[in-house]
């Protein structure tokens, strides 16, 4: 199973899964506040995660890895759900998935400086090229002007590729799955204390599907999606099949239009395209 087959479809699959992440938090913040909802998919998730690693009999990490998976904690158990959501309260999920474009850059990046690669010149005029087309299209706006949200998207996409890239070094030892899972264990006191301290005062008026946003990203976004997607990275390459990314752009959208009937203006498609184009190039010359 240690071939390139494997590593795409696994890779794959992951993106598959995380594409319906930004629409499904839009959902749930409309129930839920960003930090219960970051705290409580957090807790579910490691519950879940506690429950497979006793099961199967898990040896604990290593010291040495126990920096490591805080690290990667910060990064996609706490950073980027904590930053989205908080951004969607100002931003439509199709206006944010726009910014999604720049996660693979982020990724690649953060494996370079991880990896000690050298890319080439042209690799950073792709990405700058690629950044300027976000900015540009956050100043503009669309209609829907939130400097707050822009930054906070652009805060998130900075966590999401540091903790991929982390992630990903990781399971080349530890084994894909066992990293998320690890991390969500070591993030499950914290969470708790975060969960009880912003609880709701009543569920009462939360709608089904807030309910139906926080399963989601609860079971799929925070613990399933990552087994497919660090067994990817740690098989193909983080930069490599870090560009699978790209297309999370397009499902997102697509989801976005389908299931939040959310407008999709041609612009959001445009830079997106853009963007995909731009990382493409980045690759290559990575």
């Amino acid at each position: 199973m240690h071939s390139p087959l494997a590593a795409w479809g696994n890779g794959l699959l992951g993106v598959l899964i995380f594409s319906g992440s930004l629409p499904a938090t839009r959902v749930a913040v409309g129930g839920f506040s960003p930090l219960f909802l970051t705290s409580a998919r957090a807790v579910l998730a490691a519950l879940m995660a506690g429950a497979i690693l006793l099961v199967l009999r898990q040896k604990r990490p290593a010291a040495g890895d126990v920096v490591p998976l805080v690290l990667v904690a910060l990064g996609v158990v706490v950073g980027f759900p904590l930053l989205t959501a908080m951004a969607l309260e100002h931003v439509t999920a199709a206006h944010s998935i726009v910014f999604i474009g720049l996660l693979p850059l982020s990724t690649a990046i953060f494996g370079v400086l991880r990896g000690g690669e050298r890319p080439r010149p042209l690799f950073w005029a792709f990405s700058g090229a690629g950044a300027l087309a976000v900015a540009l299209f956050a100043v503009q706006g669309n209609g829907e002007i939130s400097l707050v949200g822009d930054l906070l998207m652009l805060a998130a996409i900075l966590v999401c590729g540091f903790g991929y890239a982390e992630g990903a070094r990781l399971a080349r030892r530890l084994g894909g799955w066992q990293v998320i899972c690890w991390a969500l264990v070591f993030s499950l006191p914290p969470m708790v204390a975060l969960a009880l301290l912003v609880h709701p005062q009543t569920l009462a008026g939360i709608a089904m599907p807030a309910w139906a946003g926080l399963a989601y990203v609860s079971v799929f976004s925070m613990l399933v999606g990552f087994f497919f997607w660090y067994r990817g990275l740690a098989l193909g390459g983080i930069a490599g099949v870090g560009q699978l990314q790209l297309l999370q752009p397009f499902f997102g959208l697509l989801l976005a239009g389908l299931l939040l009937a959310e407008p999709v203006a041609p612009s959001m498609i445009a830079v997106t395209v853009f963007v995909v184009a731009c990382v493409v190039g980045a690759r290559r010359f990575a």
